[in-house]
């Protein structure tokens, strides 16, 4: 009784082993998203096009910034000529435009971020039948972010070899 159980053991062992092997022998590759996202030429292309919104914000915010900083110093300069009354309500119209100031700057930060998250999203949009494509060509079960990966052989990465596929068929990233 016991041999038999012995022996079915071993073969249960034997089987789950196999098993194991067969399935480590799934092809699997990894891809870095940034380095696809920051040097293809439509990646590139966005990029810039958020800098420059990011440069024309700043500057604007900066402009009202100084004139904001002036106003004050006019009116401190004058209260001492105005009555306490025309300094108060100059400075409460102060103090109000700097809140709209304020979230003026909340408001274009928030749509900053939401252009970017919608290009991601078109990105990530453009590069999905990219991916399955080279998947099913170089018979790839699985594909996952550099990111989640801990330790991968670098043949394994394909990152360059998506870019130039991403390159020849993705010319622009149109956000809506």
């Amino acid at each position: 009784m016991k041999k038999n159980f012995f022996v079915f053991t071993i073969f249960i062992f034997i089987t789950l082993l196999n098993f194991n092997l067969l399935k480590a022998q799934d092809n699997i590759a990894f891809i870095d998203l940034n380095i696809v996202f920051d040097n293809s030429n439509a990646g590139k292309k966005v990029n810039k096009e958020i800098q420059d919104k990011k440069k024309k914000s700043n500057k604007n915010f900066k402009d009202l910034q100084n004139k904001f900083k002036t106003d004050k110093e006019k009116l401190i300069n004058q209260k001492n000529v105005l009555s306490k009354e025309e300094f108060e309500k100059k400075l409460v119209k102060l103090e109000g435009d700097l809140k709209k100031y304020n979230l003026e700057i909340q408001n274009t930060n928030e749509n900053l971020t939401k252009f970017q998250l919608q290009v991601r999203k078109e990105f990530f949009k453009s590069l999905r039948p990219i991916l399955e494509d080279y998947a099913k060509e170089n018979s790839i079960d699985i594909i996952l972010k550099k990111e989640n990966v801990l330790i991968g052989k670098t043949n394994l990465d394909i990152s360059n070899n998506i870019l130039e596929i991403f390159n020849k068929k993705i010319k622009k990233i149109s956000v809506n």
